[in-house]
């Protein structure tokens, strides 16, 4: 006879007290309302950067690895819900990945390990948000008065104000709305920038195609990293165990069914902007290929006015992305600072919570104005943190908790996966770091260039 529940009123009693748990990840959503969240943390406008990883892999290996790192996605997500629900019915909710990582692993380290590696992907995003809002501002900017005096850091400071009115928003569950709005967003500029790509390809104005790889051996061993490193940033999102505990319990098949519906938006984003821009541009394609469409010499690839409604389409969904990937940092500052008997609106935790936030905001707002690195920072974080915390860890929590047999073909795959992928890890840590590297010579502090 199956066990009943296990609930442990010690662990509960600290859960009734934590304000994270609370106020932060409050528990009302249906599974629609993970989709929206999971396609905001995943369907962003770095999609727009595919183009780019494609340039240092070439149309072969570009698509392999594209729909290679889609189904292991996919595959990872679904084995991390299944083991987060074997949890729940076991009597053990975890809300937070670091959580769930110390308890099936048994390890205390794993705690802090996971806590960092989200701290670097979250604080990484929210950097690489403002500042693409930032060059979103700029492109309208230059085009209305190409020789006005404001700067690529006046616009970041613009979206960093913004930034921190946004961010009061109390809960992760109060964000749905917003994220459905941002999947129309993901959508809209998609099919602009495709348009536009194809008018570009197809104009008198078309740029020569070149789709030849480094010439040099290391340097396109390098490159290929990088552009792994790149596509894993953009399908991973580190943050799955908290958008699932914003689902009312019992949680059982709900973030399935978000996956479903992240995944055909994903399905029809991703391969449409990777495909159109590579194919215009070839090797020549910029980190934000809005760039490529707009040229610093010569004439618009594209008609202004689809341009231009790209770039808000793009600019009102960083603002959505932030905010996501602000969560899990606002949730550890709520739990140490926040007091759940009074209320999450009373003065007690309402001032704390608007300066610890807008502090927070102001310190990814200065990163950015400071280091303008887009496409390199989207390479690191990819290799860094998405890699371990989405495409290994999942393998082993799912290997530790259900315990295939090492003959079966699961188990098998699992580990594989984590070979394959800790390997990736460590040649894109090294090949996008060197990225960065060789392109600090670029630039000065607070520069009006985003480089790469």
């Amino acid at each position: 006879m199956a066990q009943p529940p296990r609930t442990d009123p010690f662990a509960q009693n600290l859960r009734d007290q934590d304000a994270g748990a609370a106020f932060v990840l409050q528990s009302k959503g249906e599974w629609w309302h993970a989709g929206f969240h999971l396609t905001t943390a995943i369907v962003g406008p770095t999609i727009l950067t595919l183009p780019y990883a494609f340039r240092g892999l070439g149309w072969g290996l570009g698509f392999f690895c594209l729909t290679a790192m889609a189904i292991v996605t996919f595959y990872s997500y679904c084995l991390m819900s299944k083991v987060l629900e074997h949890c729940e019915k076991a009597g053990r909710r975890h809300i937070r990945f670091r959580e769930l990582a110390a308890d099936v692993l048994g390890s205390g380290w794993m705690f802090y390990f996971v806590i960092l590696i989200q701290t670097a992907i979250n604080t990484g995003i929210g950097i690489g948000a403002i500042l693409l809002a930032g060059q979103c501002l700029e492109i309208l900017y230059s085009n209305l008065s190409p020789n006005g005096p404001l700067k690529l850091y006046h616009f970041i400071a613009m979206v960093t104000l913004v930034m921190i009115i946004l961010s009061q928003f109390p809960t992760f569950h109060s964000l749905r709305h917003i994220n459905f709005g941002s999947l129309l967003l993901s959508l809209g500029y998609t099919f602009l920038v495709v348009g536009a790509c194809i008018h570009a390809g197809t104009s008198k104005n078309a740029p020569p195609r070149d789709y030849s790889l480094e010439s040099k051996m290391t340097t396109r061993v390098f490159s290929a990293f990088t552009s792994i490193s790149i596509f894993a940033s953009i399908f991973g999102n580190g943050i799955l165990p908290e958008i699932q505990a914003t689902l009312a319990p019992p949680a059982t098949g709900k973030m399935v069914k978000g996956l479903q519906m992240c995944y055909a938006v994903i399905f029809v984003t991703f391969y449409s902007a990777a495909v159109s821009g590579y194919w215009v541009f070839g090797n020549k394609a910029n980190s934000n290929i809005l760039n490529s469409l707009l040229p610093d010499k010569g004439p618009s690839l594209a008609p202004t006015w689809v341009i231009g409604l790209a770039v808000i389409f793009v600019l009102l969904q960083l603002f959505a992305i932030g905010l996501v990937y602000s969560q899990v940092a606002y949730e550890i500052m709520e739990k140490k600072s926040a007091d759940v008997k009074q209320g999450m609106f009373s003065k007690r935790n309402l001032i704390p919570r608007i300066i610890l936030r807008t502090l927070y905001v102001i310190f990814c707002g200065f990163v950015a104005a400071m280091l303008p690195f887009f496409g390199d920072i989207n390479a690191v974080v990819g290799a860094i943190g998405f890699i371990p915390l989405d495409f290994v860890l999942p393998m082993l929590l799912y290997n530790m908790t259900f315990k295939p047999p090492k003959s079966s073909f699961t188990y098998w795959i699992n580990m594989s996966i984590i070979v394959v992928f800790t390997g990736a890890g460590l040649m894109g840590s090294f090949s996008s770091i060197r990225q960065l590297i060789l392109d600090a010579s670029k630039f000065k502090l607070f520069s009006s260039n985003v480089v790469g």
